[in-house]
Order: C-alpha cells, then sequence, then structure tokens
C-alpha cells in the first residue's frame, strides 16, 4: 500500500493534483486507513496512471470520470471505452504535431541567435526594433 505523498513521487503528480483526482471520483477503490489517510495498491497506481494519461492531453475530468464510470460497468461498454481512447489518441497526436512544429521554431531560432552571438552581430529581426524606431 501507498500513501499519497508515495504515490505522487511515484507517478510525478503533485499530491494536490491526487487529493483532487481522489475527491472527484476517479480512483474508486482506493481505501483508508485508521487514521483515515488514502491508501493506494498496486492497482490504485493503474488508476493513477491512466487518469494522469488522459489529463496530460487534456482530457477533462468529468470525460475522465466517464471512462472510468464505463469500467466499472464493465465489459458491455467496451466499445465506448474504446471510442475515448480512440478519440483521445488522435487529440494527442494532433498535440504532438503542433509540438514538433513549436520545436522546429525553437531549433531555428537557437541555431539564429548562436550565430548572433558567435559572429557579434545585432539581432535585425527583433520586433522590438520597431517599437525603439518608431518611439525614436
Amino acid at each position: 500500500m501507498y500513501t499519497i505523498k508515495e504515490v505522487a513521487k511515484l507517478m510525478d503528480v503533485s499530491e494536490h493534483t491526487l487529493r483532487f483526482w481522489a475527491k472527484s471520483g476517479l480512483f474508486p477503490g482506493v481505501k483508508r486507513d485508521a487514521n483515515n489517510i488514502r491508501q493506494f495498491s498496486e492497482h490504485d497506481l493503474g488508476w493513477v496512471k491512466i487518469v494522469k494519461c488522459l489529463r496530460s492531453v487534456g482530457t477533462d475530468n468529468k470525460s475522465i470520470k466517464r471512462y472510468i464510470d464505463l469500467c466499472l460497468i464493465g465489459d458491455s461498454t467496451i466499445p465506448e471505452r474504446f471510442g475515448i481512447i480512440k478519440a483521445t489518441r488522435i487529440k494527442a497526436l494532433q498535440q504532438m504535431e503542433e509540438l514538433k512544429k513549436q520545436l522546429e521554431l525553437l531549433d531555428y531560432k537557437e541555431s539564429y541567435y548562436e550565430e548572433l552571438i558567435k559572429n557579434n552581430k545585432s539581432d535585425k529581426y527583433n520586433p522590438a526594433n520597431d517599437i525603439k524606431e518608431a518611439v525614436s
């Protein structure tokens, strides 16, 4: 069994976030000990893992709760759960493509600034230069 603190460290999620998710009903099997402290089992870590995954691509808690409720209902909900996972995967792929574009721009800017520093040049493309010229 794991405490919130241990789960937070294991799963790289804040304790506050775990408590919020727990209060939102996203960890249906988590028990409490005699001191009312949540105790996560290995099984519960599976819930944490899927919740973290779904949240990381922007799925709202209400939709995650729906997914969890479907899991609890059982195998009759597999097609709907499949749809949720498939849609989430598509969303994640779209986010990855957008991040790749952002990374390309950052790579270009990094090289550009390295070249400026190396050759002791000024940044002729800095948009702030237009503002400085307009004020002068």
